[in-house]
């Protein structure tokens, strides 16, 4: 969209698309949002809807033009037409759909796609932010938080976990969403990447993820059913150091450092060593 960047008087006029796939959410953290309100019955959207919202970024007045993309395959050929000119992305994501999560990088590539060698430089401009929806659905939830953090923190996207439901986090997420377009819009400059100093590594995630995965506290611990108490207190300790609450920030750490203190307890009951 043309803005006049010099004259805060003037109504900026910024261009948001929400893409994901089919029954995520998108329509529904919008409204949410736009309306302060939840539809309970689920309508798909064909092709694209589109919505208006005002609002005020800094001293500046913000005109929000949204475009609401239908997540099903058979409109790929209504939205190749939208890409042009967007300032603002919102990927968005089903906490309780592992391919909704999966399909994320699809996305993006059908936007880089559809905006062509030509047109790239509107794709590198853009400010994207990761939308991780119906988080209040806890006992479905089958993507953490950690690996939704970690694919956005690999990005330098923003990352936010969101209930449209409830409202959690959809206002927060927007305020950021908003904030980054009209700072790199203002500033003409193409959004850099957020400094990643996530304070935990590699060995961390993996051993969250075995602890909250494994079929059994054999292979929690990463030992073998024959083991002694020598070898649980090895393997608790090992991964305690890890994990503890109190040295470890990885999304997900309570949890795993709980599920390895009642591992370790059972087996040990177990073992007559």
């Amino acid at each position: 969209m043309t803005l006049d960047k010099n004259d805060p008087a003037k109504v900026f006029r910024i261009k948001i698309i929400s893409m994901g796939n089919s029954d995520t959410g998108k329509s529904c953290i919008i409204k949410r949002y736009c309306e302060k309100r939840f539809v309970q019955k689920y309508l798909m959207t064909i092709g694209i809807d589109f919505g208006v919202t005002k609002v005020t970024v800094g001293d500046r007045d913000v005109k929000v033009n949204i475009f609401d993309f239908a997540g099903h395959p058979v409109f790929y050929e209504v939205r190749n037409e939208f890409y042009r000119d967007v300032q603002g992305v919102m990927l968005v994501y089903d906490v309780t759909n592992r391919a909704s999560f999966e399909s994320l990088d699809a996305w993006i590539k059908e936007m880089k796609s559809e905006l062509g060698a030509k047109h790239i430089a509107e794709f590198d401009s853009a400010y994207f932010i990761v939308c991780a929806n119906k988080v209040d659905k806890k006992q479905a939830r089958v993507v953490d938080e950690l690996e939704g953090r970690l694919w956005s923190d690999a990005r330098g996207y923003p990352y936010f976990e969101t209930s449209a439901l409830n409202g959690d986090g959809v206002s927060e997420m927007f305020k950021c969403l908003f904030d980054g377009v009209v700072e790199a819009v203002i500033s003409g400059k193409k959004p850099q990447p957020i400094p990643v100093q996530l304070g935990y590594n590699t060995e961390q995630i993996e051993a969250i993820k075995k602890l909250k995965s494994g079929r059994d506290n054999y292979e929690r611990l990463g030992i073998a059913q024959n083991c002694t108490k020598e070898d649980i207190n090895k393997a608790y300790r090992r991964l305690a150091v890890l994990l503890h609450p109190d040295k470890s920030v990885a999304p997900g750490s309570e949890e795993a450092f709980k599920i390895l203190v009642n591992a370790r307890n059972q087996l040990l009951l177990n073992v007559k060593q």
